[in-house]
């Protein structure tokens, strides 16, 4: 058999194609690659079974890709792309080579995570086929970014997962209960012929379940044999055949033993680390497709003749005129020229309260229009807006977690070899040096394979991972992310946004006692007729005042009611308040009525009950605190002295926080961050480790690594505290998995563990790993 030099694909007898390619596409694009001095490609890559062949492909309708370029004032062309057939980091390294290599090109950047390609050059967009060309040629297919393809691929490798799960489980489930039936029997006298059919039916239920479940490793481990390389599947996928073929041959023979129950639960535990791998791949996909789908809302556009017409975001050009409806969310950058209200920004720039906007006035795509129409002129869509800009911030700062991945890509390089080696020479050495016959030397060298299976190192993190998931989840916070855990141990700074993290996210009226309690109904009776997040405080504060007939909200003023003695008011220090009274920087609404003194009602976003105290504990144990945070500098100063913080930032943008924290980890620190706003999912993306409560946006939640229910902070203090615990843990089942290797690979070599020892020494480290890590369920978290 003869794999492709260039695709990896198995070439077909006498298909009259290039020597050592499948086809001349290969053998262009192979020329190619080591044309431009990248050869290295061929020796780094690893090809994945279940992704595209990197096979070039001439079929398909051409793709003008100058159309979807976005050209800046300045001449820069950025093109933003998704690509099909990526297998593993050396694609990354390849597809950016090649296109660095192009003249003009300034930047060419490949997302493993959303395959996402962002190439910017200068030349002009037509010149953007010529550019794409050569990867094209490589065999990776290219086409505009769309999210949802990624969300049906992701969906369907993790459905192939849990089904390979399911089938494994279940058999190993029943195989045990049938191997624990012949151990028994081997002490109580079970005859030849109740063992033979015991092992008839462990395997007409395992290999079937082989069969399936092992498909994920098969095909990867044969991908890489014909790639001429090894990987981790390789020993695994041998063991678990070897295992099962020796198996069968002895249950025909009718001999005294037979190893399905080792095969079938190696699958079972080794296809739970694989699934919660992909869940968590797929995390880091949906933090930027929730994003975009703030952007997803249908716009309306005036035309030159007044009339309006529906469109996607899309079809709308700079420039254009749309029309914004009341509380309607705004897709497109731009800026008001005609009409007055108010819109939510809070997602963009944390900023607690309504803005107010009038004609020329900047709006956003993803805020929420509250009050009154709007008319927009646009400005920018789509891959221009600030939105847009945050998803950027948020892939980047994903691209940098993946780096973890690389430490298990290490890992494999040696062990696979190592094994594999172990194993042969242990075969070799008793077929000839010891002289025994190849079944028995066959056997031993199988045993050596299952005790070296890394069932008790890979469980070492998962299963401290998984207890201390669950104790948490009891306690209302949701661990996310397989590594969250391993980064909140190394934590030394913690960085909180104010609004919603360590405040309680809403206004309050203070001070109500000094005002008149028929003031403060009659403001109640106004308020209840608007959704201002004022008004609705002050709603909150009367529940059983019924909202006055007749109120009508005048736009980015405030209400009003007409009254034979005139009109009363509630609104705005410029329309209805007392210019000459003193400011403390407080929200206030203002209630005026006719022959009296307009009366303050001054509003305030109290800290969380226990924020102070949690803040106390944590700079107690050592970590450095700080805020960042989008509202304005008096509010966050409030804040800061109220909770004993000194170092904070106020009216930072999305782009300020996620460089503070990279000015943090390049100083060494290392940064959990825990914020709740849209403006904050580029930071929780970026940092070390993040953390949200469940009262946050979407978006914040899914860039988050763990989230906490509740109105108090302590979660944060539980969650740090219980980490640093479990990486004790994890350090003591590292001992335990290595000292169990001591042990028994050179007694498996010497021939002294049969494959039914090795697996139960197998599974008793294993056992042994989860016993100690369950201890994780007692004790004080902190």
């Amino acid at each position: 058999m003869t794999a492709c030099r260039h695709c990896g694909l198995e070439i077909a007898g006498g298909s009259g194609a290039p020597a050592g390619f499948c086809c001349a596409g290969c053998e262009a694009a192979y020329h190619l690659v080591s044309g431009l001095g990248l050869a290295r490609y061929y020796e780094r890559r690893t090809l994945d079974p279940a992704a595209r062949p990197l096979r070039p492909d001439a079929a398909g309708p051409p793709v003008d890709y100058a159309r979807h370029a976005h050209v800046d004032e300045d001449g820069t062309c950025i093109l933003h792309l998704m690509v099909e057939g990526l297998h593993c980091a050396a694609c990354v390294w390849l597809i950016e080579s090649v296109l660095a290599a192009q003249p003009g090109v300034i930047s060419a950047r490949v997302n493993m995570t959303t395959r996402r390609l962002v190439l910017i050059w200068r030349g002009g967009a037509e010149t953007a086929d010529s550019l794409i060309a050569p990867v094209g040629r490589l065999g990776y297919r290219l086409m505009p970014f769309a999210p949802h393809l990624l969300d049906a691929e992701s969906r369907l490798r993790e459905r192939e997962l849990l089904r390979a799960l399911a089938v494994a489980g279940f058999a190993a489930g029943n195989v045990m209960l049938l191997s624990v039936s012949v151990w028994a029997g081997h002490f109580q006298g079970m005859g030849p012929a109740t063992r033979d059919l015991l092992h008839w039916l462990s395997a007409l239920v395992a290999l079937p379940a082989i069969a399936y479940a092992g498909l994920p490793f098969f095909r990867s481990a044969v991908a890489a044999l014909r790639s001429g390389r090894t990987n981790m599947d390789v020993p695994i996928s041998l063991a678990v055949v070897l295992a099962a073929g020796m198996s069968l041959a002895d249950t025909l023979g009718g001999r005294e033993h037979a190893y399905f129950d080792s095969a079938v639960t190696l699958l079972f535990f080794l296809l739970i680390g694989r699934y919660l791998d992909q869940r968590a791949r797929g995390k880091a996909r949906s933090a930027a497709e929730h994003l975009l789908a703030l952007s997803a809302t249908a716009v309306t556009i005036i035309e030159a003749s007044g009339t309006q017409r529906v469109v996607s975001p899309a079809l709308v050009a700079p420039g254009a005129r749309v029309f914004v409806a009341a509380g309607e969310r705004i897709a497109i950058d731009g800026r008001v020229v005609e009409g007055s209200g108010d819109v939510d920004a809070s997602l963009i720039n944390g900023e607690s309260l309504p803005a107010a906007v009038a004609p020329g006035s900047p709006v956003f795509a993803g805020t929420l229009n509250l009050t009154a129409p709007l008319v927009l002129e646009v400005s920018a869509v789509g891959e221009g807006t600030l939105l847009a800009e945050i998803v950027r911030l948020v892939e980047v700062a994903e691209q940098g977690r993946a780096r973890y991945v690389t430490l298990a890509d290490r890992v494999a390089r040696w062990y696979a070899p190592t094994v594999h080696t172990l194993a042969a020479l242990t075969f070799l050495g008793w077929l000839t040096v010891g002289g025994v016959p190849w079944r028995d030397a066959l056997i031993t060298a199988i045993a050596v394979l299952i005790v070296t299976c890394p069932c008790a190192l890979g469980l070492a993190v998962p299963v401290v991972q998984v207890i201390t998931s669950g104790r948490l989840l009891r306690r209302g916070i949701l661990v996310k992310s397989g590594t969250a855990l391993e980064r909140l141990a190394a934590v030394d700074t913690v960085v909180f946004d104010k609004t919603g993290t360590l405040t309680e996210g809403r206004m309050a009226p203070v001070d109500l006692a000094a005002i008149a309690p028929g003031d403060v109904g009659l403001a109640a009776s106004l308020a209840a007729a608007s959704r201002h997040p004022l008004a609705r405080a002050l709603t909150a504060t009367a529940p059983a005042v019924a909202a006055a007939p007749g109120v009508r909200e005048e736009a980015g003023r405030g209400l009003a009611l007409t009254t034979p003695a005139g009109e009363v008011r509630l609104g705005g220090r410029d329309w209805c308040g007392d210019a000459s009274a003193p400011e403390d920087g407080r929200p206030e609404m203002w209630l005026a009525r006719p022959g009296a003194a307009p009366v303050r009602f001054a509003f305030a976003d109290r800290p969380r009950a226990d924020a102070g105290q949690v803040a106390a504990a944590l700079r107690e144990k050592g970590y450095a605190l700080e805020i960042l945070s989008g509202d304005r500098p008096a509010a966050v100063a409030a804040v800061a002295a109220a909770v004993g913080v000194t170092a904070w930032r106020a009216a930072c943008t999305p782009a300020e926080k996620t460089a503070r924290l990279a000015e943090l980890a390049a100083a060494g620190s290392t940064v959990l961050m825990v914020g709740d706003g849209l403006n904050d999912a580029p930071a929780l993306a970026s940092a070390h480790v993040s953390l949200s409560p469940a009262s946050a946006a979407d978006v914040a939640q899914t860039a988050a690594d763990a989230v906490f229910q509740g109105d108090r902070l302590g979660p944060v203090a539980e969650i740090l505290g219980m980490a640093r615990r479990s990486q004790r843990v994890v350090y003591q089942n590292f001992a335990l998995a290595f000292g169990y290797n001591v042990l028994t690979v050179p007694l498996a070599v010497a021939g002294w563990v049969t494959p039914l020892v090795a697996a139960v020494a197998m599974s008793a480290s294993s056992v042994a790993v989860i016993a100690n890590a369950l201890r994780l369920n007692r004790g004080s978290a902190l």
